[in-house]
Order: structure tokens, then sequence, then C-alpha cells
């Protein structure tokens, strides 16, 4: 059975984690406690069977004594008014005779006040905040319900101005549909094609002339498109669309651009308000749906922080009693239970209020189909799954074998290979597959590590918990996948070995590689779906950096890809390859030899270092933070560091081996820096684990060094480039697949510091809750 320390800590909300009943502190006080009375209880023993006969004859007074001391109570909690109402009202233990003889008790009963207090602070203030942003959505849900209606209204009475505009219906789900997607991102607007019209349909009144439009940091720390003032309910309202999408930003780029440029000309005369048309309807729809479901997740997150923080009570006092043998859980249980943050039903209430309105409004009252999105069920592990991993690894190692093994009597992978034209086709597939796989091993990895170390990775990196991958179907996507490539590879090594050399068999590792991309982009609902398209979905939002709003998975993919760069490389030679008909005429000289190629070198080089550094400041330019252009200046140092290496390997000359060895120096000294302080949350000199953190999750420090020093080894691979090591017959292009591998270990490596940190620190800021932009605002009317 596992202890309720682990769980309390695997179910606590990491962002919350400080607000927490403060578990592992009242068990060491009890400790102290136990160990401070154990030589007393043990003298105590010893006299009591001296006495034995005497305690015997008086048991029935003893008996009748301690029963008038009990019901007089051991312990007696006052509570007091707090000095401000925000802080509500404070208990404080007072011990009475009865505790006279336990020593630490005083002190235990101090922690527990306070943290009686801490819990029911942080949950009125929590409240607060939940019901100012509940009655914020509701009245944002009446404008948008009123929006509608006159948008009706005003069509039916003259349709000639309305004619580019679709008839709406007044009901709110009329137009939108919940998509799996939706429920999947949760609060992030940034669907495919649907938000691709922007608001620069919005039709011009003559407030338009005594407004601007303008771009604007909004709650959440997204810039927004302040739209025209418009009326509804006899207020002034805009519409503010978050710049989160390249369509959102080039709209409002352009619309500032036409109106400076056209001017006002266009304007039509005095009518007042604006004439808000679908489009705009609809995004504020998504926007006040994804606030709706934020807002219950919240809720839900407050009411387990209530039910968690009462059983960690229950339980610390059950282990005091058991400790001291008092009777003090009734007493001070009653307390907690009659204490604001356990009798306090404005929570109850207001997520009932939620789910009422989102299915009547957002899920066309279908309950059922409303609660797919506010509260998705996690999804059951197959035992199946196992098999699979185990009958797949099976395979794989015996065909690898037979693989390696005729490899080996052909005399391939070695300098003096007889077969070039198997080597310059197969390699490059077989060494993309390898890195790939390799890479998406080590993520399974990573996940069983964080799941052993009760690090929320789900919860830090936004996954859906009813699509996420666990560690057991990431590994029997790594088996199956080898499997297949290995036996197919096998059969092509077979053929080659026959002396077959038609175009189809060479064609065969390119078939091989266009049938994994096709079931990668597969619209059917088979192998993974939901993964495969929000893969597909962050790829995007990082080959379009930095247009797309940064979220942590992004920059988290993106760093992943830096360290893909020879995985890229290959796949830009194997495209060449077969794209331009090489494999028919067997030019294997020929994509090396075009210029066009050689310039792509250095751009697939340089890219993945490029969109970190957009998103770094594509964040920046969100947040404000200087950080985040020190972080940019990290990926600008690689990106020098490998055109050096590129040029160097060109034109081998001692000025460009100078220029290497100095920016390749000064980019690793950057990393190294970063990944130590800034992403791992080391070298703190005034930690109490020396050169470590005040928290580590791993309770055995010398992985944390022993990790440091491996990182340092790892990150100095660029020397090879330098030293040029040779490791006797073994084909260059093998060696350069080694050290490609021991980069992508690295990552994984850093991988899991990186969300320990995280989940321990909150680095990156992630939040429980979301602020989601609300798309209605109130304004001053300007004369």
């Amino acid at each position: 059975m596992v202890k309720f320390s682990k769980q309390y800590e695997a179910q606590l909300v990491p962002e919350w984690k400080d607000a927490f009943v403060d578990y592992g502190q009242l068990k060491k006080d009890l400790k102290k406690i136990q160990l401070l009375n154990s030589n007393k209880n043990s003298s105590k023993q010893q006299k009591s069977v001296s006495f034995a006969s005497s305690f015997i004859s008086s048991l029935g007074k003893i008996n009748l004594f301690s029963q008038k001391r009990c019901d007089h109570g051991t312990i007696q909690v006052h509570r007091k008014l707090a000095s401000s109402i925000s802080k509500g009202d404070m208990y404080e233990t007072e011990l009475l005779e009865q505790f006279v003889d336990v020593e630490g008790a005083g002190e235990f009963f101090s922690c527990l006040d306070t943290q009686l207090n801490k819990v029911n602070q942080f949950y009125r203030s929590k409240e607060k905040d939940f019901v100012e942003k509940g009655n914020s959505a509701k009245k944002q849900l009446d404008f948008l319900i009123e929006a509608k209606n006159n948008l009706k209204r005003k069509k039916d009475a003259s349709s000639q101005d309305f004619s580019d505009d679709p008839s709406i219906s007044s009901q709110l789900s009329s137009e939108l549909e919940l998509t799996e997607e939706t429920g999947q991102e949760q609060g992030q607007y940034s669907s495919t094609e649907e938000q691709d019209k922007s608001g620069s349909e919005i039709s011009r009144s003559d407030e338009l002339e005594r407004s601007s439009r303008r771009i604007k940091r909004d709650e959440s720390g997204s810039r927004s498109f302040s739209s025209r003032v418009f009326n509804c309910q006899g207020k002034n309202l805009t519409i503010n669309i978050p710049l989160t999408t390249p369509s959102r930003t080039f709209s409002a780029i352009s619309s500032l651009v036409w109106e400076d440029v056209i001017g006002h000309s266009s304007r039509k005369g005095n009518q007042r308000g604006i004439q808000i048309n679908k489009t705009n309807l609809h995004h504020a729809e998504k926007m006040i749906r994804g606030a709706f479901i934020e807002l219950y997740k919240g809720l839900s997150y407050l009411q387990t922080y209530r039910n968690l923080n009462m059983l960690a009570f229950v339980k610390i006092l059950k282990k005091f009693d058991k400790v001291t043998n008092k009777e003090v859980l009734p007493i001070y249980l009653r307390v907690v239970e009659n204490s604001y943050f356990n009798t306090s039903d404005m929570v109850m209430r207001l997520s009932d209020e939620v789910e009422e309105l989102f299915v009547k409004h957002f899920a066309k009252d279908d309950k059922r189909k409303a609660m797919k999105y506010l509260k998705p069920n996690h999804r059951k592990e197959s035992h199946a799954v196992t098999f699979f991993i185990g009958l797949f690894t099976g395979c794989f190692i015996a065909l690898l074998a037979g693989y390696v093994i005729m490899a080996h009597l052909m005399g391939l992978y070695t300098k003096q290979s007889p077969d070039t034209v198997y080597m310059e086709t197969v390699y490059p597939v077989l060494s993309m597959f390898s890195l790939l796989f390799l890479h998406i091993f080590l993520y399974g990895c990573n996940i069983f590590t964080w799941k052993k170390a009760r690090i929320n990775y789900s919860f830090i990196l936004e996954l859906a918990p009813t699509k996420e991958l666990k560690y057991r179907e990431v590994f029997l996507i790594c088996t199956a996948s080898m499997t297949a490539i290995i036996g197919v590879l096998f059969i092509h090594l077979s053929l080659a070995a026959k002396g077959y050399s038609s175009i189809l068999v060479q064609a065969i590792p390119g078939l091989l590689l266009l049938s994994f991309l096709l079931l990668l982009f597969c619209p059917l609902n088979v192998v993974y779906k939901p993964t495969r398209y929000r893969f597909l979905r962050v790829i995007r939002n990082i080959v379009l950096s930095p247009l797309y709003k940064v979220v942590m998975l992004d920059f988290f993919m993106a760093d992943q890809l830096c360290s893909q760069v020879p995985l890229l490389r290959n796949l830009e030679y194997v495209a060449c390859y077969y794209i331009t008909g090489s494999y028919k005429t067997q030019d294997f000289g020929y994509c090396v030899r075009t210029t066009h190629y050689r310039d792509l070198a250095y751009a697939v080089s340089f890219i993945p270092y490029y969109w970190r550094a957009m998103q770094c400041a594509r964040r920046w330019f969100d947040e404000g933070q200087v950080t985040h252009l020190v972080n940019l200046g990290k990926y600008v140092s690689a990106m020098l560091a490998a055109g050096a290496k590129l040029a160097y390997e060109k034109e081998k000359t001692t000025g460009y081996l100078c220029l290497v060895v100095a920016l390749s120096s000064g980019a690793t000294v950057y990393q190294l820096y970063w990944d130590y302080v800034k992403d791992w949350g080391l070298l703190q000199f005034d930690s109490k684990n020396p050169w470590l953190r005040n928290e580590l999750l791993l309770r055995k420090k010398f992985i944390y060094y022993f990790s440091m020093v491996l990182n340092l080894i790892l990150r100095l691979a660029w020397l090879q480039t330098v030293l040029h090591p040779s490791f006797g017959n073994v084909d260059y292009r093998v060696i350069g697949l080694f050290l490609a591998a021991l980069e992508v270990i690295r990552r994984g490596q850093w991988n899991f510091y990186r969300l320990e940190n995280e989940h321990l620190n909150n680095a990156g800021k992630f939040r429980a809750v979301k602020q989601v932009p609300l798309p209605f605002h109130e304004v001053d009317e300007e004369e």
C-alpha cells in the first residue's frame, strides 16, 4: 500500500504546493515528540510493573478520574479575529495540564495552527478570485447573447446593410460545435483554419472616427487587437482578440496600415456603434467558452485542495494520538471541520452554476457531451500493450542481430565498404530513424522517471488527460516502428546481397520513409491520431515562430529539435536524393555538388536554433521579461558556432579552425550556464545542498553531480570537428551517428531535470488556471 504522504504529494497542485498543509514538517515534529518522550515512557513502564498490584486495585478510581479529565478536554482551540477581513479568523491552541509531561507538543500545535490559518487564508483568497472570474464570465456571456440577438434583429430590419454577413441564430451554440481539438487544448485559441478569418471584416461607422485601433497587452500577457467601440445593453464595448495566431497578427497590422493610408474617407456617416459580424462573435464565443472551461477546472482544483488538506489534518491528528496516547482528534478535528475552508459552499454552488451554463449554451443541453470537456476522464492502461511491447522487442532484437551479421559479412559500415550504392541509399534513412526513435524511447523513459519522482509532467506540459501517451504506449510505438524498419531494411539488404539493383529495390528506403510520413498525416482515427495531430500542431507553431503565442510544450519541443540537427540534415539529403531522381542514376554526389543543396545545409543547421530564438523573442514581446532576450542570445551563439563548423568542413583552413574553437567555446560556456542555473536550477551557492538547490526529488545527491559532469562531457562533442578521431576501419558516418546519439541522450537527461525544476520552482511561470483573455471590455465614451 502506498503511503499517504506519497499520495498526497502526487495529487497536490504544483503551483499551490506551498499553500497546502506541510505534512512532511508535521511528521518531523511528531518524530521529535516520539524521540523526546521515549526515555520517559520506558521508565514509566518499569515503575508500572513494580506497582502492578496497587494499580489493579485502584483501576476503578483511575478510570473515573481519567473520565473526568477527558471530559474537561486535553486542549482548547481559541478563535481570534484577524487584523483584516481578507485573512479571516485565526486559530490558536492552548495545551491543558495533560500535556505537561509531553515535550514538543507545544511546537507541534503551533505548527498545526499555522497550517490551518494558512489553508483558510489561501482558500478564502482563491475563492474570492474565482467568484470574480465567474461573475465576469457570466457577464461576458450576457454580452455575447445580446450581441447575437442585436445582430439578428438588425439583419432582419435592414438586410441591405448586412448583405455581406450570413444570418446567424440567437442560440449560442448554433454556429459552433465542440470539437475534440478544442477540448484537448482547453482554452488555447489557436485553431488551424477557422481563425484564418480575421476581424478585418468589421464594418465602420461614425463611432470609428472617435476611436482608434490599438494593439495592447491583455491580462493574460498576450498582445490583443482592440476593435472599435460598439453599443450593447446601453454600454460602450470593444472586442479584443488576442494576437495568438498569424492571421490575427497580420490582420491587426494590415488594419493599422490600411487606416493610416486610406484614412477615414471610406467610413459611413452618422451611425451609432459598430456593426459586429459573425466572425468576431465566433472568436468571442470561443474565448468565453475557454474561460468557462478554465474556471471550472480551477474550481475543481480548489475542491481538491479542500479535500486533500482535510485528509491531511485527519491523518496527522491520528498519528499524534497514536504517539502520545491522547484524545486530541475529536477536539481539533471539530475545529477544522467548522473552519472556513471546509464550511464555505460558494465553490460548490459556483461550480454547479458554471456546469449548468456550459451545458445549456455550449453543448446544446447535452450534459454528457459537456462533461467530456469540463471533466475529462483518464484513459485506462491495457495489459495488451505490455504484451505487444515484449513481442516487438523480441522481434526487433532478432532482426537487428540478423541485419548486423549480414552487414558485417558484406563489409558494410567500414571505410573499405565495397557496396557504396547500398551505403549511400540506406545509411541516411537508417540514421534518421535511429535518432528519431532513440529520442522517443528516451521520452518514454522520461515519463517513467517523472512518474516515479511524482513530477506532474502532464499538468506542466498541458497534456490532455484523455489523449496523453503513457510510457508503455511510447515504448510500444518505438518497438513496433523499429521492428518494421529493421524488417524492411533486412529485406532490402538481402536483395542487395543477391545482386538485385533495380530502381524499385533502390526506392525501398524512400518508400519506407514516405509510408511513415503518410501515417503521420493520416486523417483516420488510427495509431494515436490525437497525439499525431497534437504533434503536428506543435511543429506548426514552431515553424511559424514568432507568429504564434508560445506555451511550454512549444518551446520544450523546439529544444528537442535543437538536438536533432543531424536528423534534419539526413532528411534534407534523402529528400534531395529521391526528389531529384538521383536514386535512378545512382549519382550520389549530385546533391552534394549542387549549390542550392549546400546553401540549404547551412539553413538546416541554423533553423532549429532560429525557431527557438524567435520563440524567445515572442515571449519577450508578450511578457516583457529581459530574461527571454538573454536566452535568445544563447541560441544566436549556437547559430554562429554551427555556421563556423559548416564553413570549416567546407574549407579546412587555420583561420576557420580558430573561429570554430572560439565560437564553439563561447557557445558551450553560455549553454552550460543556462543548463545548470536557469533550466535545472542548480549551482545555488546559498543552498543547503552544496552546489545544488534546496529542494531535490532524488534522494541520492551524487546523481546530480554525475549528471552535471556528464552534461559537460556531452556538450563538448563539437571537439570531434577539430580532433577528427579515428576508430580503426569504422566509417566516419557511423562515428557521426554515434556522436549524434550522444547528443540525443544528453537531451533526454536534460528533460528530466528541466521538468523537475519546473515542478519544484515554477521556473517557466506555468499556472494551475490560465488567465483566459475575455473579448468584451467596457470603455468610456469619447466625445
